[in-house]
């Protein structure tokens, strides 16, 4: 089936790799243009390796490739005032936005006495606030339009159950599948649909760096926590694009009637 999203303009944040490159892909394959948003640069406390300017214009590279239009900007979704122009812009160039892809987002391991004060704050700015701005920068788009839309907020395992040494990713994602319900129930009168994805382990540039050395630190303080998300598949992780078949049918009008459904995509780890 080809054309799934044709004619649609979907906003992806956190697209320059990972999944957000995936699903920026994806949905172009299936005939939506892009406005591409990506802070593209270090954030303090992270421990795995940051997405570059290049990153972005790889994925504005592959996306052009289909013989689609993107409209990418640097920009911090912590930053409503520069992401609404960054989105105003992408519309204006586009002619319309029907998706949203809230993608972006950041995880800092460490015991729960070991989180700090700052990294704490930085992930709920990011995962919370950079979501809500999201949100906040497109959706009216979707509603001038009138022609209906999608709302897609990248949560996670961790917002279905918890995630070990994650106290504030595991509420920065309980707090992101709340506020999908929430905007799914006043956004439905305007026909949009506003959904929750809730990927387990997933092969991305997140875990690069010193991000398994955290990991390893963190889970040698309580070791029985460290079987916890086990998925019940023969696989440890997901690929990107694998998630970003999930958006693409959340975005698509095969789902027109879901909506504040948190989906879980993580080979039933969130169930052991």
């Amino acid at each position: 089936m080809t054309g799934r999203v044709s004619g649609k303009v979907a906003l992806v944040t956190g697209a320059a790799r990972g999944q957000g490159r995936a699903h920026s892909v994806r949905l172009a394959q299936q005939g939506a243009d892009i406005i591409a948003v990506d802070i593209a640069a270090p954030l303090p406390g992270v421990r795995y390796d940051a997405a570059t300017p290049e990153d972005l214009a790889e994925t504005v590279r592959l996306v052009e490739e289909l013989d689609r239009r993107i409209v990418s900007t640097i920009v911090d979704v912590r930053d409503l005032e520069k992401l609404r122009a960054a989105v105003d812009r992408g519309v204006a160039d586009l002619g319309r936005l029907d998706v949203i892809v809230a993608n972006a987002g950041i995880c800092i391991p460490a015991p729960w006495d070991q989180v700090s004060p700052e990294a704490f704050r930085d992930t709920i700015d990011v995962n919370v606030v950079g979501t809500w701005n999201t949100v906040m920068a497109g959706a009216q788009h979707i509603i001038d339009g009138g022609r209906g839309g999608s709302i897609i907020l990248t949560s996670s395992y961790a917002g279905v159950k918890m995630q070990p040494f994650m106290i504030h990713y595991t509420a920065s994602k309980h707090a992101v599948t709340g506020m999908a319900r929430a905007f799914a129930a006043e956004l439905g009168k305007h026909d949009i649909r506003v959904n929750s994805i809730h990927p387990g382990a997933v092969n991305t540039p997140m875990g690069s760096g010193d991000m398994q050395a955290a990991l390893e630190t963190a889970g040698a303080t309580n070791p029985a926590l460290m079987n916890m998300g086990t998925p019940f598949l023969p696989r440890w992780a997901a690929e990107s694009d694998e998630i970003a078949d999930t958006v693409l049918f959340l975005a698509s009008d095969e789902s027109k009637f879901i909506t504040a459904v948190p989906l879980s995509i993580d080979g039933g780890a969130a169930w052991f």
